[in-house]
């Protein structure tokens, strides 16, 4: 048996009691962790089979699904599928002519297949998947070239109404979870009129349309001379993003940029 007085009687005796508490603390967090798997088994957020420990939060099947929507070239200007060598001064064939509004734009991959329907799903209360879409939009904010020139993070805002009934802005959760060193996020772009759920509108045209006018700035912003990182979860023609890039440009700011978890409406440009 172990005497705990006598083990301070010198230095060496001090790095056995150090020890020898370590690893009854390692036994205690194994035997909590065995005892805590028994109880509550872990289980994948997106699908809710049954995973192990070491899983981080996915099944293996979501993650392979979630890597093969990520990581493919695409371009800049659009967020678009496109290969290097089909891009013509910064632009794929699909958005050149097209007016963007926003200087550059950044996604952690496509609107496809798991990482849709994990979006869908935090949109409609699984707020607890933030920890992964949180993880996969931060690593396109750190890939995306403009992350240095960002002065302020700004979530497309969603209508008072439609965010009562949420209760919360799924752009704002995802902006919280950005990490830069300087960068502070914005609420000062407000959407001040209720428009049609975008999915709903059949062409480019009625989205335009649908979001005109539908943003404003609060009085005393500071967006002049500022460059700006727009937030949001989902492309699909770009009108919410231009138009709160164009209220943005109207209010000053130097530079507004883009990022999203996703581009919809895919098509791959070699």
């Amino acid at each position: 048996m172990v005497n705990l007085n006598s083990l301070y009687n010198s230095d060496v005796d001090k790095e056995k009691l150090n020890g020898f508490c370590d690893v009854l603390k390692q036994t205690g967090i194994f035997t909590l962790q065995g005892f805590n798997q028994l109880l509550w088994p872990a289980i994948c957020i997106n699908c809710r089979i049954s995973i192990g420990e070491t899983d981080n939060k996915l099944c293996r099947n979501c993650w392979e699904m979630l890597l093969n929507c990520t990581g493919a070239d695409y371009c800049r200007r659009c967020g678009r599928d496109a290969g290097k060598f089909a891009l013509l001064a910064g632009a794929c064939p699909d958005c050149q002519g097209k007016e963007v509004r926003f200087d550059r734009i950044a996604r952690a991959g496509i609107y496809e297949h798991t990482l849709r329907k994990m979006i869908l799903s935090f949109k409609n209360g699984r707020t607890e998947l933030d920890s992964i879409l949180g993880f996969l939009i931060n690593s396109a904010l750190q890939g995306s070239g403009f992350i240095s020139d960002i002065e302020l993070f700004v979530p497309v805002p969603l209508h008072w109404t439609r965010r009562l009934v949420r209760g919360y802005n799924q752009s704002q959760v995802l902006a919280k979870k950005l990490k830069h060193n300087t960068a502070k996020i914005s609420t000062d772009l407000v959407r001040i009129r209720r428009t049609r759920a975008q999915p709903a509108m059949t062409s480019p045209a009625a989205r335009e349309k649908n979001v005109a006018g539908a943003f404003a700035v609060r009085y005393r912003h500071k967006f002049a001379g500022r460059k700006i990182c727009l937030v949001d979860d989902i492309k699909t023609t770009g009108a919410t993003l231009n138009e709160c890039a164009k209220t943005l440009k109207q209010a000053g700011a130097s530079k507004v940029f883009a990022l999203v978890l996703a581009v919809a409406g895919q098509k791959n440009i070699n």
